[in-house]
């Protein structure tokens, strides 16, 4: 691996040969041209727009969509930027300038420069940091499984014996444990971004200040190659480093404001949404993901819904705007709590760790209104709709694999658990003591 220069530097490198895809965390491949056959027009990003009714419903629709029309395994496929998202880049990708924030190169780009500016020492922190995290991702990925599983059983009306369905609170606790341990590895990677902070020369604070939060034209174009870890490297591994160049810079350029900010699909990421939405990237060097997708097949869906379907979903929206509300304050909290590591202080970790649960355990209350929604609308379901369905998620010679671990297929689904406990024990017979 070439390690570039000891005490770090701006200038350029070659064309970028090695591109790492964001959102999907996978390796690409090279592609002559930017397929713009799926890209929408360009969108102003806020939370405000992110929590809307309108955004919230057809987000919502599209994962009813993806949940009835799609697998399990499909369900479990996750980008990893999804989890520990605490350092402004999904803002800083969205509000892009150059409209280059949902392509692959994105994140090479982003990842190159940063790299190129780091000496040997500082780059040495942030390997550190990815093997020690790779474990403690891939267990944040298989915990996810079981609830999944669950989900799916409730929506194939697959319940133990005597059941009356899902266990609101079964669920929440669940999702709350969860999100602690994310918040935990948020924190520790936190840590990490600061120290690097902290011990940056003059030339180096000057070669990032000339980087442009949220505006891809004004990154030199930094060949990543040079600082990849060596070949044989555990995939989440490079997963994990990749992540910790792109989001350095986020952070260290941004805001609280760009950390709390969230995209209307962040909660709720248990129904196959993503894999439907950005499986036609994977092996793309230059692909820009529609940023409309999901509004325009969230609408179809619900316009192929009786009324009364159409009412299982359209439900949700005020009973989750208390939720979401204190999404965002929750949010903002971890933020501006983990934001206190650039300031030389230390943040209080019991603190981040409580906000953490407690973000879980409202992702839970609102992932649970959604699977018992999309289960009662695919109970009443007629062929034609689901015919429809199928072309509307535009997958066909796609074959989605037994389980995903983010993005990467796992070939034979791991050992799950018992998903009993997620679900109401069976009811007591009458007379019974």
């Amino acid at each position: 691996m070439r390690s570039g220069k000891k005490n770090g530097g701006c200038g350029f490198a070659c064309a970028a040969a090695v591109l790492f895809l964001a959102l999907v965390g996978a390796e690409v491949c090279a592609a002559a041209q930017p397929e713009q056959g799926r890209r929408g027009p360009r969108q102003r990003y806020s939370i405000e727009q992110a929590v809307s009714d309108q955004a919230q419903l057809h987000t919502i629709a599209f994962s009813g969509l993806a949940f009835i029309s799609g697998d399990y395994g499909a369900c479990t496929f996750l980008p990893p930027g999804k989890v520990c998202d605490f350092f402004g880049f999904q803002y800083m990708r969205d509000i892009d300038a150059a409209g280059k924030g949902h392509n692959p190169i994105f994140l090479n780009r982003v990842a190159g420069n940063v790299l190129h500016v780091l000496n040997d020492e500082q780059r040495a922190l942030f390997q550190g940091a990815a093997r020690r995290e790779a474990g403690e991702l891939r267990a944040l990925a298989e915990k996810r499984l079981p609830l999944i599983k669950a989900f799916w059983r409730e929506l194939k009306g697959d319940l133990p014996a005597g059941s009356q369905g899902l266990n609101k609170e079964s669920v929440v606790k669940y999702v709350g444990d969860l999100f602690a341990f994310d918040a935990e590895i948020s924190y520790k990677r936190a840590q990490v971004f600061a120290q690097v902070a902290a011990s940056f020369t003059p030339e180096q604070k000057a070669c990032l200040a000339r980087m442009k939060f949220g505006d891809f034209s004004t990154w030199p174009e930094v060949d990543a190659d040079g600082y990849r870890l060596p070949r044989g490297a555990e995939r989440l591994v490079n997963v994990a480093y990749m992540t910790y160049a792109s989001e350095f810079f986020s952070w260290y350029a941004g805001s609280v404001e760009a950390d709390t900010y969230f995209c209307p699909e962040r909660h709720g990421t248990y129904f196959g949404g993503f894999y439907m939405k950005d499986m036609p990237a994977m092996g793309k060097r230059d692909y820009d993901i529609s940023t409309s997708a999901t509004g325009d097949l969230g609408r179809a869906f619900l316009d192929a819904l009786t009324p009364e379907q159409r009412s299982c979903v359209t439900a949700i929206i005020p009973r989750q705007r208390k939720a979401l509300a204190e999404i965002v304050e929750v949010r903002r909290a971890i933020s501006t709590e983990l934001r206190r590591f650039l300031k030389g202080e230390t943040p209080d970790k019991a603190k981040v760790l409580a906000l953490g649960r407690r973000y879980g355990e409202l992702d839970g209350e609102v992932s649970h209104a959604y699977a018992a929604a999309f289960a009662a609308v695919n109970k009443t379901l007629s062929a034609e709709q689901r015919q429809l369905f199928a072309k509307l998620r535009n997958l066909e010679g796609y074959k989605s694999a037994p389980a995903y671990i983010y993005s990467q297929p796992v070939e034979q689904a791991p050992a799950l658990p018992d998903t009993d406990h997620f679900f109401f024990p069976p009811r007591a017979a009458k007379g019974a003591q």
